[in-house]
């Protein structure tokens, strides 16, 4: 196994990671963005309202994007296991 191929298969494996992450870890930024101009205009100092609002978006995010997810990771994996006879 070469450094090309060992570096190929870590760049797609770390692309996928964000490729996963990135619509989850955004929809949860920009929730908790709006949570925090509210609780600014507010004057709301509670701590633990940031929680909800995060975690019901998270699992929003999951349940719409989650059969995408799957298929783009077991695409992945079924790549990486059909090159492992050539390596």
């Amino acid at each position: 196994m070469s450094i090309e191929q060992t570096l190929g298969i870590m760049q797609q494996g770390i692309f996928q990671v964000f490729k996963l992450t990135a619509p989850v870890l955004g929809a949860a930024l920009i929730v908790g963005l709006i949570v925090a101009i509210f609780q600014a205009t507010t004057s709301i100092q509670e701590q633990t309202l940031t929680f909800l609002p995060k975690l019901l978006t998270i699992l929003l995010v999951l349940a719409l994007l989650g059969g995408w997810m799957f298929t783009s990771m077991r695409q992945y994996v079924i790549t990486l296991f059909n090159s492992i006879p050539g390596i």
